[in-house]
């Protein structure tokens, strides 16, 4: 994390840099993920990714990334449930230019980064679902790479829906942002095998997504 590191403008003015989201909501060797909240006309600080990462938009609304290094500015307009894949890139800035909240989940992929642990992995059984309840979720695949894949599905109300991780760790995420029983924040991290249920209590269906860790799976591999 670099919040607090000194960088120059083009034109030698100083600029302290932020972090990349407001909290930290789950973090170990292998991602760390974050909460970004911004409401109209907020602005997230000049900050820089060490590390890969992906963005699971939560609730939208209009923004615009500035570069720090004078490039033209990005206008963005993501979709709820939809996700990102972006490498690491020039410090940047961004701002909610509409009338509503935005919300999103960074995760960031810290074997692919300047974060690297050097953990060794070792695939699991490539099977990614138990039975379920009451039966396999229809899956809305929302980003496909080398790097992750995310897969969106919904969770009827009164109803439970059982996830189990494969050959590659996956990170669930509620895009209700942690109505499920026994959420921290609606993000959990399953490594190969485990398995985690997510529950709807209320009266109305949510979506989760399911972002798989496919580097571990390959030459990407730390170890």
């Amino acid at each position: 994390m670099t919040a607090g590191t000194v960088v120059h403008t083009p034109d030698h003015t100083e600029v302290v840099l932020g972090e990349i989201g407001q909290r930290v909501l789950l973090v170990n060797t292998r991602v760390r993920v974050w909460e970004v909240a911004l409401a109209p006309g907020e602005s997230q600080p000049w900050h820089l990714h060490h590390n890969p990462y992906v963005v699971l938009c939560l609730d939208t609304s209009a923004c615009r990334m500035d570069w720090l290094d004078g490039s033209p500015s990005r206008h963005l307009q993501e979709e709820v449930g939809g996700a990102i894949y972006r490498p690491v890139s020039p410090v940047h800035m961004l701002t909610n230019q509409g009338d509503s909240p935005y919300r999103n989940r960074i995760i960031e992929l810290l074997d692919l980064g300047e974060e690297a642990s050097g953990e060794p992995f070792t695939p699991g059984d490539p099977t990614p679902l138990p039975g379920t309840t009451p039966e396999v979720p229809a899956l809305i695949t929302a980003l496909d790479t080398e790097e992750v894949r995310v897969r969106r599905f919904t969770v009827p109300p009164a109803t439970a829906q059982v996830w189990r991780a494969g050959a590659v760790p996956v990170v669930l995420v509620n895009l209700a942002g942690g109505t499920d029983t026994d959420s921290r924040d609606g993000v959990h991290y399953l490594c190969p095998g485990e398995t985690h249920t997510i529950r709807n209590t209320g009266d109305i269906p949510f979506d989760a997504q399911v972002v798989e860790l496919r580097h571990l799976g390959t030459e990407h591999a730390a170890g």
